[in-house]
């Protein structure tokens, strides 16, 4: 006689079956951290994990964030240090055709020769972090089920929490949404505006391998750079002056005298951007089929235009070099995504994940939970609708700026810059309250740096050409998508229509605007929007007539976002209850906020027959080494390395200096630059990418492959030491043998 078993029960007992996530796993909060102790010490971690959950104390308040990647204090004299990439477009805008520090490197001989940062270059120090959950869903849960008043009654709260926040001081603060809303953290940092380029290595060296080798492994590149944080003699942030002095943070973290070997502890403290390990099936599903293949096929053609509108123009490739170092990685990365949900093991984490979810969800009406099943249900009926809006969105998006929720971005470098101008015109006639995040009071020493930067990452011929490949895509949405602003603008209509007339109409757009001007651009900074309506110039003339399209799509967004964060609590608080129930302590995907992640140094089998071990070396940068971008190794570097210069640097196993390293630490973009600490947290190195075979692990983790990639501390050392007479920067760091 067969037993009949409920649905529900079989798939937790198949969910059950499944591997329990490795102490690897997790991007946890530093107030976590003393919850999992036995975990750290299972990975051989011996101290107080209290230590290390503190933000007042070493290590945590060395640890800080320069806007989309880390980095940290090592020095009293707030010597920064983080990865060449983070530090590019600092070094970017500062170069030229002529004098090119992305290719020749820079080191600046003492203070006054260091290099003003990117004007919107900044270091956040964490110091507060508060828990705000019960006022913030209190207003969110009054506004119901109706997304624009849930996200109203969000916007408010938020404005209001940090408006009181940076009222006590010189402090950045920001409200920080966990677990799809289910908690919400105000989030202090002091802000840091004067900010310098001291030290980056050649670019053969800080980006050895290109994006030939980006995402890859075996690496050896020296991927890191050095700058410097100022504030006035009062010791407060202060806007960029020659009479600033050089911060001094309460700690810093200092170069590990014994550098690490395979099997050791480490951990990366740091500030990770997006991974979305919670969201839904349907999420990952709608994010294989159209996301990811959508946005590769739009990075390659932006990087064709921008290389053949670049070709033999060396300024003009200079102010691009850093939005194509941007795409290339992000064209890489999702391209590797893409690969790893296709093989085997990525098609089987998928159903597993989809397994996981049936389970919770059935044990939520096996509960009686008719309130959260029907929220969940909600939600995902959301989802769907999210889908009618996105290729319009997407094709608007890459033509002008889109505020979608918190956030805002997209646009051409010229019709972006006329948006900033009339869009801060718009809302300075409001309430600071009232006004759109990001264009409030707070937000506008941002746009003058961006306005003030304009002319460093603009062309005419690059900009235009990219404008006209966007319209060309817009112009293939169905007339219902478009927008009649822009249509009329264009002068087309139809679901086929005719563009023949673009071009002229792009002419006139260039040539009719004085945006390039830095002179002009800056004196409009303070104009209201009926200066610049009746300014004449061709682009701000185009988003005044845009300005009401926008406003509709924004609001379809944030109704969206509202709804989202009135449902998605639901699914998450059964999601959680579900993972403890399986003997899981559960993590939040990453939001930008301070992060730990800690695991051991070791190497993985990507497939069969190959077994690739955790550190490389420099005779790997000899094999490598072609003489050819991007394997075009300096001469001083392969001299220094043909004399084995720099012995007392060798790890004794490897025969030679070590200069990447794996770890199965669980990391993601924004952690580029994050110290990598030993138990003692000291640095032994610096977190700058992941393996190809990783990058599926924003969305699903799997502990066998899933590896970080690190340039060690000693081959820091090695190059600042040997090939870039970086001397001074030691001895400041307090490193032994400095020279």
């Amino acid at each position: 006689m067969r037993v009949a078993v409920a649905p529900v029960l079989l798939l937790v007992a198949a969910f059950a079956r499944m591997p329990v996530a490795v102490a690897a796993e997790g991007m946890w909060q530093p107030r976590q951290l003393p919850a999992i102790a036995d975990a750290l010490t299972a990975a051989g971690y011996d101290r107080d994990p209290r230590a290390i959950a503190d933000l007042d104390r070493h290590p945590m308040d060395a640890v800080v964030s320069i806007g989309g990647c880390s980095a940290s204090f090592v020095s009293p004299e707030g010597l920064v240090v983080t990865n060449h990439h983070c530090a590019y477009g600092t070094i970017q805008i500062n170069s030229t055709g002529e004098r090119n520090l992305l290719r020749d490197g820079f080191l600046a001989a003492d203070r006054a020769a260091e290099l003003p940062g990117d004007p919107n270059l900044r270091v956040f120090v964490t110091d507060r972090i508060d828990d705000v959950t019960a006022e913030v869903r209190a207003a969110i849960d009054a506004a119901g089920d109706d997304g624009a008043a849930a996200w109203a009654a969000y916007d408010a709260k938020s404005k209001a929490l940090v408006a009181a926040c940076e009222a006590a001081g010189p402090y950045r603060c920001e409200l920080a949404t966990f677990h799809g809303g289910l908690e919400f953290n105000l989030v202090r940092q002091l802000e840091i505006r004067d900010v310098r380029l001291v030290h980056a290595p050649a670019g053969a060296i800080g980006k050895f391998g290109g994006d030939v080798d980006n995402w890859m492994w075996p690496r050896h590149t020296g991927d890191y750079a050095f700058l410097r944080a100022y504030v006035d003699r009062d010791g407060k942030p202060a806007a960029p002056s020659k009479d600033n002095v050089p911060y001094r943070p309460k700690s810093w973290l200092r170069i590990a005298s014994e550098g690490p070997k395979a099997g050791d502890f480490v951990m990366v403290a740091g500030y990770p951007g997006r991974t979305n390990r919670w969201r839904l099936s349907e999420e990952l599903e709608d994010t294989i089929a159209w996301t990811m293949p959508t946005v590769i096929a739009a990075n390659r053609e932006t990087l064709r235009i921008i290389d053949e509108a670049t070709r033999d123009r060396p300024d003009a490739a200079v102010k691009y070099a850093s939005a194509v170092a941007g795409l290339n990685n992000t064209l890489k990365n999702f391209e590797g995504q893409l690969a790893g949900f296709s093989t085997v093991g990525g098609k089987q984490q998928r159903r597993r994940k989809a397994l996981a979810e049936g389970a919770m969800a059935m044990q939520l009406q096996a509960a009686g939970d008719a309130t959260a099943t029907a929220r969940v249900a909600a939600l995902r009926a959301q989802i769907a609708a999210n889908r009618a809006r996105r290729e319009r969105d997407f094709a608007v998006g890459a033509i002008v700026p889109l505020a979608a929720g918190t956030t805002r971005s997209g646009g051409t470098g010229l019709l972006a810059t006329a948006s900033d101008l009339y869009r801060l015109a718009l809302e300075r006639g409001k309430p600071d309250a009232q006004r759109e995040a990001g264009f409030q009071a707070r937000d506008e020493v941002r746009i003058r740096g961006r306005l003030e930067a304009f002319d460093r990452r603009y062309d005419p011929a690059v900009d235009r050409a990219l404008l006209r490949h966007r319209i060309t895509a817009y112009a293939a949405l169905p007339a219902a998508s478009r927008l009649p602003e822009f249509d009329a603008w264009l002068g087309i209509s139809g679901d086929q229509p005719d563009l023949a007339g673009v071009d002229a109409r792009l002419d006139a757009l260039y040539a009719g605007t004085r945006l390039g001007d830095a002179k002009t651009r800056m004196g409009w900074f303070e104009a209201g929007p009926d200066a610049l309506r009746d300014s004449g110039d061709s682009a701000l003339a185009l988003v005044a007539a845009l300005q009401p399209a926008i406003a509709r799509i924004e609001a379809e967004a944030k109704a969206a976002a509202g709804r989202d964060l009135a449902l998605r609590p639901a699914w998450m608080q059964a999601m959680i209850r579900f993972q403890q129930g399986q003997g899981r302590a559960v993590y939040p995907d990453a939001n930008g906020t301070l992060r730990v992640t800690y695991g051991n140094i070791k190497g993985y089998a990507p497939r069969d027959g190959v077994t690739y071990l955790p550190f490389t070396t420099l005779a790997g940068i000899v094999e490598k080494t072609t003489g050819v971008e991007p394997f075009d190794t300096p001469a001083k570097q392969i001299d220094a390395i043909g004399k084995r210069q720099g012995a007392d640097l060798r790890d004794a196993a490897l025969g030679d200096v070590p200069v990447n390293f794996l770890s199965d630490l669980d990391v993601t973009g924004g952690n580029s630059g994050s110290p990598t600490l030993n138990a003692r947290g000291e640095l032994v190195g610096l977190l700058f990418d992941m393996t190809w075979e990783s990058v599926a692990s924003n969305w699903v983790f799997n502990p066998a492959l899933t590896r970080a990639i690190h340039v060690d501390a000693r081959y820091m050392v090695w190059v600042m030491r040997e090939v870039d007479g970086a001397t001074h920067l030691l001895r400041e760091m307090g490193v032994a043998d400095a020279r």
